[in-house]
């Protein structure tokens, strides 16, 4: 679905903290088994006191800074009233009147700029599991530390909300503050212009595409049938929206500041404290490529948005070419691991054989197409390249021993000779490849095209 102002769509996104225990207990976050990491104040039992996890507020208040925000020096939670399974007090701790930060933003590779709205700490409720004819509830999530950021309703398209996510969640995984396997969601809020913006909220999408495929499908049912400012659900399985209940004002949740902690007030030496800790950022990182090594933009920010491979990228380009190895590193490296479905942390992939491995394309002595297969070996096992070329002979072949093979390709390939002969471009590229293909990839294909060319002359 293309850009267009007629739809706004706003995000509210909830991401998992990584602390070792929930925002307000010392429950642990990690438990496998259903309801083991549960206590009286994580269950809500009357008489339970919570107190706040130290971790959480420093890796809010980092989010925060680390997104522009207006950092609030003094903050206070408060109890949001509602009476659902999964939140066994009846109430969800969290911050309404002060949020920790606001008035932030993210940047969209286009330029355009998406305000943050608020970013507050809150706990997650429990766990529903659905099943045929029952529900099951798991309270280990009840309490895990979540920071929502809420954006404005700045996104046209559901491409645009897709980036977004995963500018957020870069940004997370470059402060340290989140697992990459960790729970984020997203409740969307979707209006379009031929229903006045009438807005309708769509809960707790869980997954990128998810999203993306929830908001397509919205905008198009909005567009077609009579719109009320309502909650829905998602149906992943069925990608439809499904009407949950009408949309609840703040009003309705009974706000009231929590009696059972007091207000939290930053001194500005923990603040400092905190800058110093946020790191180089993606869009930072990427700027730095460009202008520190010279090479093409769309590299640079496809590197940096991973911070694994950003980090052995920085340490290969000490030793070998910058400009190679940012080609190799989008073109190959990055195209083998989406191949086959991995994250560069999951593979062995060092430096040193990276290294190794652009050494020898940098000194001519192999291939691009050998070391395309070595690349996608050292995905799944690590060994040295310069060995397993000398082993198995895959050294690059570039002296004028190729004038047979030559011959031999012109010989075999007759109509593909004529096409060329009437001005087919496409032949002569055809032609080099059968030449590559004799040589198993270890022909210099400048060295083939230029001899086919001068053979093709004379026949």
């Amino acid at each position: 679905m293309k850009q267009t102002n007629d739809v706004m769509i706003g995000l509210e996104v909830h991401a998992q903290l990584k602390t070792m225990t929930k925002l307000f207990c010392s429950c642990p976050t990690t438990a496998a088994e259903p309801n083991t990491a549960v206590c009286p104040t994580c269950l809500g039992h009357p008489g339970s006191k919570p107190i706040v996890n130290k971790k959480a507020l420093e890796f809010g208040v980092k989010l925060a800074l680390a997104l522009g925000c207006q950092l609030s020096r003094s903050i206070y939670f408060s109890r949001k009233t509602y009476f659902y399974p999964d939140m066994a007090k009846n109430f969800q701790i969290t911050q309404y009147e002060i949020p920790l930060g606001a008035e932030g933003h993210i940047t969209l590779d286009s330029g355009k700029i998406i305000q943050i709205k608020r970013l507050h700490l809150e706990e997650d409720p429990a766990g529903l599991i659905h099943e045929a004819n029952s529900v099951l509830i798991d309270y280990n999530r009840s309490g895990i530390p979540l920071c929502e950021i809420v954006t404005e309703p700045d996104l046209h398209s559901p491409d645009e909300a897709r980036e977004l996510m995963n500018k957020l969640m870069n940004i997370l995984l470059y402060l340290e503050i989140f697992e990459q396997d960790s729970v984020i969601k997203a409740d969307v809020n979707v209006s379009v212009k031929a229903k006045n913006f009438t807005r309708v909220e769509i809960k707790n999408i869980t997954g990128f595409k998810e999203i993306e495929r929830a908001i397509n499908y919205e905008v198009i049912r909005q567009q077609q049938e009579t719109v009320v400012r309502e909650t829905r659900g998602w149906e992943p399985g069925k990608g439809i929206t499904f009407s949950m209940r009408t949309k609840e004002t703040e009003e309705d949740y009974g706000y009231i500041i929590e009696p059972d902690l007091p207000m939290f007030t930053f001194e500005q030496s923990f603040i400092d404290g905190i800058k110093k800790q946020i790191p180089e950022l993606p869009q930072q990182r990427a700027q730095r490529y460009v202008s520190k090594y010279k090479i093409d933009v769309t590299d640079a920010k496809i590197i940096a948005s991973d911070l694994a491979v950003a980090q052995l990228f920085d340490t290969v380009v000490e030793k070998v070419n910058p400009v190679l190895a940012s080609k190799w590193f989008r073109r190959e490296l990055l195209r083998v691991l989406n191949l086959k479905n991995k994250q560069l942390r999951e593979t062995q992939m060092t430096a040193d054989v990276l290294v190794e491995l652009f050494s020898l394309l940098e000194q001519k002595q192999i291939t691009d197409r050998i070391g395309q297969q070595i690349i996608e070996r050292l995905v799944d096992e690590i060994f040295s390249p310069k060995e397993f070329v000398v082993q198995q002979s895959l050294g690059r072949v570039a002296d004028e021993s190729l004038s047979a093979v030559c011959d031999k390709v012109i010989a075999e390939n007759p109509q593909a000779v004529a096409d060329y002969k009437n001005g087919v471009e496409k032949a002569l590229k055809f032609l080099i490849g059968k030449a590559m293909a004799l040589t198993k990839g270890q022909a210099d294909p400048v060295l083939i095209n230029k001899l086919l060319e001068e053979k093709l002359q004379k026949v």
